[in-house]
């Protein structure tokens, strides 16, 4: 079973240092806790008019007048290095909670006055697991991640895609679909996830970008949560295609694709991130040295997964490893060896 109430780790100093070193630690407003005042809610709903899993939340006038131009600066730090004199015609269109997973999220909505042209950004409780997922990402797969944390509140850009279970009803069974390409990307993405530990991928838990291309149409599959970076000790939570909520797309990949094709996907997608991992190894080493001397997970399942991977890898690398850090660490270097 997957703790979805897992226990929240502190940003201890180290971390702190390292997000202060790469531009991560800011001076933003400090509002998780002040945005929990709302005084109301209503469900919000989707453009067919079903109620989805957030709230639309409404404030008292002294609440909302303290809040709004917080809101507003967080954006202007995030977005446009924090020069206020372009924030003025901006606006806090809307507030919605997310009563859900570990972090609660806050999604607020900023809208531009001059063009009504909108855009989203989440505020939640910083937790030093997702921040080192964040990070990860950041520097490990093709996608960037924008985020700034300061105390205990954490703030993260929207990443923008179709979400999983929405691609899954409405889009997966469309006659212009390629399917083979979506299988070809979910074992990318199934492989990226393993190799940085990154658990929990069910299909509301990553989005669908899609491109159009010049003779087809590209997908790529982004996370959008980093709960259970390395928390989990069953091997199985890291990897995607064990959730029943994604059987759709694993049964796409065993009907289109054979053993030598996935094999070579898995390859191609191992050799990627080998190749990040050497442009980015000064940054990564300090991440990981910092993240292996921190407790991120229960012992009993520090124990769990380090036992578990070394019986799938055959390796005794993983014998000595004490921490999910050490254990991401090692993981690394036993898939992308040779690489």
């Amino acid at each position: 079973m997957i703790a979805y109430r897992k226990t929240p780790y502190p940003i201890a100093g180290s971390l702190l240092r390292y997000l202060g070193a790469w531009g991560r630690h800011s001076t933003i407003p400090v509002v998780y806790e002040d945005l929990l005042r709302f005084s109301g809610s209503i469900p919000y709903e989707d453009k067919a008019g079903n109620e989805t899993l957030w709230q639309t939340v409404m404030y008292s006038p002294q609440e909302w007048l303290e809040l709004r131009p917080k809101l507003t600066q967080i954006y202007a730090q995030l977005k446009i290095g924090g020069d206020l004199s372009f924030s003025q015609h901006l606006e806090v269109d809307r507030v919605d909670f997310g009563d859900f997973g570990n972090s609660k999220p806050f999604r607020v909505r900023i809208v531009n006055r001059f063009n009504d042209n909108f855009d989203h950004y989440y505020v939640k409780r910083a937790d030093a697991s997702r921040i080192y997922g964040l990070e990860l990402e950041h520097i490990l797969s093709p996608n960037r991640i924008n985020f700034l944390v300061n105390e205990g509140t954490l703030v993260e850009e929207h990443i923008a895609g179709v979400p999983g279970d929405v691609f899954i009803r409405d889009y997966l069974d469309r006659p212009e679909i390629n399917r083979v390409r979506i299988a070809k990307e979910f074992v990318k993405f199934n492989e990226r996830s393993f190799l940085r530990l990154l658990g929990d991928m069910r299909t509301v838990n990553y989005v669908m970008d899609i491109t159009p291309d010049f003779e087809e149409v590209q997908y790529r599959v982004r996370p959008i949560d980093f709960d259970q970076q390395s928390y989990e000790g069953r091997h199985r939570v890291y990897l995607a295609q064990f959730f029943r909520d994604n059987f759709p797309i694993v049964k796409l990949v065993t009907d289109l694709l054979n053993k030598e094709t996935i094999q070579q996907y898995q390859k191609e997608e191992r050799t990627l991130m080998a190749r990040r991992r050497r442009v980015s190894s000064g940054r990564l080493s300090v991440l990981l040295r910092v993240m292996s001397a921190e407790e991120l997970s229960p012992i009993d399942h520090v124990v769990q997964l380090r036992g578990e991977l070394a019986e799938l890898a055959n390796s005794t690398a993983y014998e000595k490893c004490n921490t999910m850090g050490e254990i991401v660490k090692t993981h690394m270097e036993v898939m992308l060896a040779g690489m």
